[in-house]
């Protein structure tokens, strides 16, 4: 984006964000789009064109899509409040939040029709998405490849069925066309999915360009490799905006109870007719839920991934909670000791 010189308007700049600025932050600082994250610095992209910008430590947590304030000496002043935002359970046992994009129109969920096909994740990715009220989109990658196209469209299509589902060649110029309504100036749009879905080869295609590097797949489960190490938002030629984010091996809920309750509509809709309302719908007699399992209306593994999601977001944001809790009594705590600290220095 470095020879690239848009209005704010282009970069998703909207009355929502206006209306958090005051008069003298409009007059002293420069407005940016965070479009890259680094671990030593963000650029930020305005009307001025892209800056390296250093992030205080001890300053709020920012993310790329972001938009910020700066001063003249490129400091970072503040992040304004997100429209949208994505996040989940930093990987592995750390208990913290890790965000993952901020301020976006749209989200294509990616997933491949190889042996790396799963109902069960993209359910994940669309509980993220529900739970940001982003709009979903799912675009399943590599169908050259796949001989049962047609089945695996329809059992996606069969999770929500006013959902967008899109089954494409990434390589084929007519396939990509499909998603172009998508990519209208001044949007935002991510793309999100598992490691070696196709995720760079799809970039490769909206973008016109060989941008990204892509490897093959591995030969012997179908599954690929991370080529994607960073998130950035990139320029589309249609003027929309493309952010590209690594394979996520690991995708643990957090804080999404809506997003889950909404993924899953149709089983909260049948639990609100169970005869007791602490239902468990396993074996509770007038359990509306198992009733259309058995009638053949639900799925067993759809109540079983609405379960599943629901305890592990409930645990991870358990967690998480404490984790805040403990935080703020150890820096309340701090705050004592320095002030105690300083009433000694004074000699009370």
């Amino acid at each position: 984006m470095d020879d690239v010189q848009p209005t704010l308007a282009d970069l998703g700049w909207r009355p929502f964000f206006q209306q958090q600025l005051s008069l003298d932050e409009l007059t002293e600082f420069s407005i940016g789009r965070i479009v890259e994250h680094h671990r030593s610095h963000i650029v930020v992209l305005g009307e001025q064109g892209p800056v390296n910008v250093l992030v205080p430590p001890q300053s709020d947590a920012v993310c790329v899509g972001d938009w910020v304030l700066i001063d003249a000496a490129l400091r970072l002043h503040r992040c304004l409040e997100s429209q949208s935002l994505f996040k989940r359970k930093a990987p592995g046992s750390k208990v913290d939040a890790q965000l993952i994009a901020a301020n976006v129109d749209r989200l294509f969920v990616v997933c491949s029709l190889n042996q790396d096909f799963n109902l069960s994740r993209i359910e994940r990715y669309l509980a993220l998405a529900k739970e940001a009220e982003v709009e979903p989109i799912v675009v399943l990658t590599k169908a050259d490849l796949a001989a049962d196209v047609d089945d695996k469209y329809q059992q996606v299509q069969a999770l929500d069925p006013r959902l967008m589902v899109h089954a494409i060649n990434a390589l084929d110029a007519t396939d990509l066309d499909l998603l172009a309504s998508y990519c209208q100036r001044g949007s935002t749009l991510a793309l999100l999915g598992s490691s070696g879905v196709g995720k760079s080869t799809l970039v490769n295609g909206l973008m016109g360009l060989e941008l990204q590097q892509t490897n093959s797949i591995r030969a012997d489960d179908g599954k690929g490799r991370h080529t994607t190490t960073a998130r950035a938002l990139k320029w589309l030629p249609s003027g929309g905006l493309l952010m590209d984010t690594p394979g996520m091996r690991e995708l643990q809920l957090s804080e999404c109870e809506q997003g889950v309750s909404d993924t899953f509509s149709e089983i909260v809709e049948l639990a609100e007719h169970c005869r007791f309302s602490d239902c468990q719908h396993e074996q509770e007699p007038g359990c509306a839920v198992q009733k259309a399992i058995a009638a053949g209306a639900v799925a067993q593994r759809r109540l079983d991934s609405y379960k599943k999601l629901m305890r592990e977001q409930a645990l991870n944001a358990a967690s998480l909670a404490e984790k805040r809790s403990k935080d703020k009594a150890f820096g309340k705590m701090i705050g004592r000791v320095q002030k105690q600290s300083r009433q000694n220095k004074k000699g009370y």
